[in-house]
């Protein structure tokens, strides 16, 4: 079996989507305990999902610009 290489951006990109991915488990963890969200925390889930969404049109137009699908 073949291993998968990962260039640099697509590292960043897993890191922050796991990194994404938690703050918006404790968001809901705190709602749903009746805890107060500090009012960072949605901004903070926002802006890495907008640089998610960045990085995937990003990877699609590099892909699209090599020729591959």
């Amino acid at each position: 079996m073949g291993s998968v290489k990962l260039t640099q951006s697509d590292r960043l990109s897993v890191l922050a989507c796991i990194t994404g991915l938690a703050m918006l488990a404790i968001f809901f963890v705190l709602a749903w305990l009746g805890a107060p969200n500090p009012d960072w925390l949605p901004m903070v889930i926002t802006s890495i999902a907008g640089f998610e969404l960045y990085m995937a049109v990003d990877a699609a137009r590099r892909r699209r610009a090599e020729g591959g699908r």
